[in-house]
């Protein structure tokens, strides 16, 4: 049962610790429990008192979930043990948060189940637009910045072709933001969407997006909006690597790529019109905007995106003009940041980072915003309601090597396909269920709605195998994040293996076995996967992987607990980064 807001606020007079002042307010009433919880006066009003709050990979989840965050977030190299790779009791330590809090709940995986039951769902677009309208009424002239992956994620999303979430993030009145997953609508609907329904609304800004034949601008590269007497500019920074982690053929005429040198002229050119604060909206990655704080000068803050990293502290970064704050607001609408500056004399003189959880159980929906769901969703609503199984585990898709949702896609396509081997791509997005819950149609697309979600099975030796796997793990653990493309790694079902994510290239995967027999090089064997990116998969025949895996949950009834199918890892006793 959920805790009714009074209870809610009891148990959280803990929080105080970490910047929310309630301990003062541990015995209101349901009436007062809003203002108590998100208690947030700005760092100062007037002229100079800059506040910017930052949302990102909601991954188009209008209604209220459940999210569990990693146990898993490995970080290699230089990043061993430093944010955003700390989960669990690390991750709370180091945000001076106390385990056992609601903000534990929200910030890590632990006592997941027990805590969810207690505090309820997170996010949705309704409670999510009062805390918005809450900060923003508090702060005059803020803006809210979107990190991208908002318009893919959920199937109303698919099915409207982003509609649904573009008519949500006007009314939530976002007013910048940039991309990623929003690529795979395809370059004549983004372009549609940002010169249409979003003109005069919201900018849609990316430096780094040009197209192939003259390198001309795709998008505009910043935006600079005054706020409190501060000319501001806003740089968007698109995912670098779209056209490798997603299909090539959807963005066929753009060019993507990090651009630091292009990043450095676009913020000089903003400084030199004017610019006071200048701000990069994300979609990078932690790690890759980290790197690129050390190497651009005149960034003032980047509010990251893509890796869905719930960071609760802003992280300062050194570089030859001055330090850089980065941040990351997780995912799936469960956060959202707010960061206030003092500017004085043209710089940053003071400032104040505070990363809100979202909990519908507290925040009151907003009634327009909630209308706006209805409508949007009315078509849809028994179709998304439909029963397909119920679940006796819990259901969880985020870390870096596998979760049970991703097993449980594993298992169906082994079982429906008849293949030796599965493939799950490592998407980060994904809503969570608790054990006894019912997987209806909508749960069930949170995991697998994309415009390529295609079912295949393809014969591979166990050479190749192990090529793919390499490579896929290069693409996570590489040492320098720059090489680092997006994505965990890939979720495999049937096959076991050794990993040592801080071995050369080549050398991570290791004593690969199906029914305990070594993989031979020069055998053939039967893999099932999906979402692939080879252009010649949507024209086929392959079914989507929805239909494979409504056939299988049909076929059972009731799942039992998915044990996720994790690999042997070498070489990480000690890390933060595992619990």
């Amino acid at each position: 049962m959920s805790l009714s807001k009074r209870e809610f606020l009891q148990v959280m007079a803990a929080a105080s610790v970490a910047g929310m002042a309630l301990g003062r307010h541990a015995d209101a009433d349901a009436s007062t429990a809003e203002q108590a919880l998100y208690d947030l006066p700005p760092l100062g009003r007037g002229a100079g008192f800059v506040s910017l709050l930052h949302i990102t990979d909601c991954h188009a989840q209008l209604k209220p979930i459940y999210f569990r965050e990693p146990s898993v977030n490995l970080g290699v190299g230089d990043m061993r043990g430093k944010m955003p790779h700390l989960v669990g009791e690390q991750l709370l330590k180091a945000a001076g948060v106390k385990p056992g809090t609601a903000l534990a709940h929200a910030y890590t995986f632990l006592d997941f189940e027990k805590a969810a039951r207690r505090y309820g769902r997170v996010g949705g677009f309704a409670h999510l637009a009062t805390l918005v309208q809450r900060m923003k009424a508090s702060r005059p002239g803020a803006l809210l910045l979107d990190g991208g992956d908002t318009w893919q994620g959920s199937a109303t999303a698919l099915w409207t072709n982003g509609q649904d979430m573009v008519d949500a993030c006007k009314a939530l009145t976002v007013d910048v933001m940039t991309g990623h997953w929003e690529f795979t609508l395809g370059m004549d609907r983004v372009k549609e969407i940002v010169e249409k329904d979003f003109a005069g609304k919201v900018d849609f800004v990316a430096q780094n997006v040009k197209t192939t034949d003259f390198e001309d601008p795709v998008f505009r590269p910043y935006v600079i909006r005054e706020i409190a007497g501060v000319p501001v500019a806003i740089v968007g920074q698109a995912f670098p690597y779209t056209p490798i982690a997603n299909p090539r053929y959807m963005v066929a005429d753009w060019t993507f790529g990090i651009q630091d040198e292009n990043m450095q002229k676009v913020v000089d050119d903003a400084r030199a019109k004017g610019a006071q604060l200048v701000v990069v909206v994300s979609h990078n990655g932690m790690d890759v905007d980290l790197k690129m704080a050390s190497r651009v000068r005149g960034i003032d803050a980047i509010f990251g995106g893509h890796t869905h990293d719930g960071v609760p502290v802003a992280v300062p970064v050194k570089n030859p003009g001055g330090t850089t704050l980065v941040t990351n607001a997780g995912s799936n609408g469960k956060f959202l940041g707010v960061m206030d500056f003092e500017v004085k004399g043209g710089k940053v003189a003071n400032w104040r980072y505070r990363l809100l959880p979202v909990f519908a159980n507290v925040l009151k929906a907003d009634p327009a915003m909630d209308a706006l769901i209805t409508k949007v969703r009315a078509p849809y609503e028994a179709k998304l309601a439909e029963k397909l199984a119920v679940t006796d585990g819990l259901l969880y898709r985020r870390g870096n090597f596998n979760g049970s949702w991703d097993q449980l896609l594993c298992d169906a396509m082994m079982e429906v396909q008849g293949a030796d081997i599965a493939f799950s791509p490592g998407f980060r997005w994904g809503t969570s269920l608790l054990p006894g819950d019912t997987i209806t149609r909508e749960l069930m697309m949170d995991q697998v709605a994309t415009t390529y979600s295609y079912a295949t099975v393809t014969e591979m030796s166990g050479e190749m195998i192990k090529t793919v796997l390499e490579d896929v793990c290069d693409n996570l653990f590489n040492p320098d994040p720059y090489y680092q493309q997006g994505g965990d790694m890939v979720r495999i079902g049937g096959l076991t293996y050794a990993c040592e994510p801080g071995a050369a290239m080549g050398r991570r995967i290791q004593d690969m076995r199906l029914k305990g027999q070594p993989i031979e090089a020069n055998k053939t064997y039967k893999v099932a996967g999906w979402a692939p990116v080879a252009e010649e998969a949507r024209n086929a025949g392959n079914k989507m992987i929805w239909d494979v895996v409504e056939q299988w949950l049909k076929s059972k009834g009731r799942v039992t607990p998915r044990q996720p199918n994790l690999p042997r890892l070498v070489g990480v006793q000690g890390n933060p980064g595992v619990a």
